[in-house]
């Protein structure tokens, strides 16, 4: 009895002692691994007065560079230099004051992660944009998490979760491969821990950490490496500009200067041009650069060093431990020129044959391609971003489907301007193509919901250059405008046990949705089979009488693609085509299989486009 009584009272005595202890409530990256060429990291340290104390680490191979006070005391940033020499393992990084017990972190240093990463994703992909919370419902128990500032889980709300997750994606990867897509781009799925609309990711209070709601870190690995498995690749979303106001670096700011400061709430001005407008004034680009995207979404401050690092190192660990294949990187107008710069040679250097895009929702070719890489234009910068989301490709096929009439600069003739402006690139084929998104309405709405003009643009979009996206859902003709947003945002049907009906099977669709779905899957499966759609190279005709003819080409094929853009059926003569079509004198049509014994003249029906591939 005597011993219980002292054995309780020593577990009471150190249960009180830890209570009084500073809290280190974490260090961040978690881990490093050895043989990076990022080997100089810095360790955001946080906890309460860990100023105070004095940083002491021994380990072979590790060196400790420096440390860093800042003006708030519960943070220390600490430089290490992993050397070549250094080798997997743990030691602990002990914080010391004298008078006072020691604080000890083991960090751990790990073998590099020799499985498939950082493949890119290119021309030769489609990627197939999921919105998670939104597509598949996987595992019902992380539908609410208790602690979380959203519990809330209604399917009829637009800004509710409605319990997506992870596990819904990967249940669902065999559909996709058999659609065609070769690579998943997810919106963003790092905790999202702010009270309302928390769904869409985009405003992350976690850099390291997978949103509970979604899965786990580990089921995120999981993921990359179900995609790996059959051959498909994992694209990750990134917001560098912005943070959620929950985030935990925002709500105990290492310093004043972690975000851009206002004396009132200043609002970006979303006016891309302030960034390269040769007469334009500083104070608008300021406003354009540092005010907040939302009042819930604090415009972070890239200048500092310290969160320069801190951002970039989290991109770095997500490669390295998950296997992620490329970055779209979001608002990426918004951020600072030099430090994106900076971060994409970075990122390059770490991972040579990684893809990276950038969403420019701008309106103009040259305003667009002022921000990929090259200096193309004469900004007098260099950006080092390969590609972007070719807006102005959109805004050209929408024109093309809509126009009134097809006149010398309306109708179809918009495709084929937009594109002769591609000799501003240093590579368009980098740019990812796309007819909708999780930003803007659905295509088969904006068209009016014209089954032949749905079918002509997506013919297009998977036979043009660059990367082709579809959104989740474009493969069942799903519609809305987005006003408001969440209108564009709907649920995948089927992706929840008490659906009423599952999309995802063949039996779940009506007979249109099959007939779109298989033209689509026909056109894509082309697409992953003949290096000519992925590859091969681009040559476009004027436009005549309302009706648009493109050629893709390599050693091995020659596709000769004409979209009629009339509201009426018409045949075209081919003698003008000569260059691409000399010594060819047949077709097959790639959807139908149709024979076309002669292709002097080609018979196409109203808003189609056809995609022969021309025979001998």
């Amino acid at each position: 009895m005597k011993r219980m009584v002292f054995l309780l009272a020593t577990m009471w005595g150190l249960q009180a002692v830890a209570q009084q202890l500073p809290k280190l409530e974490r260090i961040e990256p978690a881990n490093w691994w050895v043989g990076m060429q990022y080997h100089q990291i810095q360790l955001i340290v946080h906890g309460a007065g860990i100023a105070t104390r004095s940083v002491q680490m021994h380990y072979p191979g590790v060196q400790l560079l420096q440390v860093h006070p800042v003006e708030n005391p519960n943070y220390l940033f600490i430089d290490l230099d992993i050397t070549a020499s250094a080798l997997p393992g743990t030691f602990p990084i002990i914080f010391s004051k004298k008078g006072e017990k020691d604080l000890i972190y083991t960090y751990t240093l790990r073998a590099r992660n020799n499985g498939i990463k950082a493949q890119g994703v290119t021309s030769k992909d489609l990627i197939y944009l999921i919105m998670p919370d939104r597509f598949a419902n996987g595992d019902v128990t992380n539908d609410v998490v208790k602690g979380m500032a959203e519990t809330t889980l209604q399917r009829d709300s637009m800004y509710d979760r409605h319990g997506g997750d992870i596990q819904g994606v990967i249940d669902h990867l065999d559909y996709l491969k058999d659609l065609g897509v070769t690579a998943v781009w997810l919106t963003p799925v790092v905790t999202n821990d702010e009270p309302h609309a928390s769904y869409h990711g985009y405003a992350s209070t976690e850099n390291y950490k997978i949103d509970p709601r979604y899965g786990s870190n580990e089921l995120y690995k999981k993921l990359a490496d179900a995609l790996h498995q059959r051959g498909m690749k994992l694209i990750q979303d990134l917001v560098h500009n912005h943070m959620g106001s929950n985030h935990w670096t925002v709500l105990d700011k290492p310093a004043k200067d972690w975000v851009h400061q206002w004396p009132t709430y200043t609002r970006s001005n979303f006016r891309e041009q302030t960034i390269y407008d040769p007469y334009g004034a500083k104070a608008d680009k300021k406003i354009m650069t540092d005010g907040w995207f939302d009042r819930h979404m604090p415009d972070m401050n890239e200048n500092n060093p310290y969160l320069q690092k801190y951002i970039t190192q989290s991109h770095i660990w997500w490669v390295e431990y998950a296997g992620v294949d490329g970055f779209r990187l979001d608002t990426y107008a918004y951020n600072d020129a030099d430090f994106m710069a900076a971060w994409g040679k970075t990122i390059k250097t770490e991972y040579p044959q990684i893809s990276i895009f950038g969403e420019t929702l701008v309106h103009g070719m040259p305003n667009q391609v002022a921000f990929t890489q090259g200096n193309t234009v004469h900004r007098g910068f260099n950006t080092e971003l390969p590609g972007v989301t070719d807006y102005q490709l959109l805004w050209a096929i929408s024109d093309a489907l809509n126009a009134k009439e097809n006149s010398w600069d309306d109708g179809v003739v918009r495709l084929y301007n937009t594109l002769a402006s591609d000799y501003q690139y240093q590579d368009p084929t980098r740019n990812v193509v796309f007819l909708d998104n999780h930003d803007v309405s659905r295509f088969y709405s904006v068209i009016g919901e014209n089954t032949a003009k749905y079918k002509a643009a997506l013919a297009w979009l998977l036979t043009t250059r660059g990367v082709p996206e579809i959104y989740y859902g474009t493969e069942l003709m799903m519609k809305n405008f987005s006003n408001p947003d969440g209108l564009v945002r709907e649920d995948f049907k089927g992706g929840w046990v008490k659906d009423s009906v599952n999309k995802f099977t063949p039996q779940g669709r009506n007979s249109a949705e099959n007939s779109l779905f298989n033209y689509l899957r026909t056109l894509a499966t082309y697409r992953r089979e003949n290096t000519v759609l992925q590859t091969g190279k681009l040559m476009q005709y004027i436009p005549e009488n309302g009706v648009y003819t493109y050629f893709r080409y390599d050693s091995s094929k020659t596709l000769m693609m004409i979209m009629n853009g009339n509201n009426r059926d018409t045949t075209i003569t081919t003698a003008r085509f000569e260059e691409r079509t000399q010594g060819y004198s047949r077709a097959v049509n790639v959807i139908t299989k149709e024979n076309l014994p002669s292709i002097e003249t080609v018979a196409v029906p109203a808003y189609t486009t056809l995609v022969l591939e021309l025979r001998r």
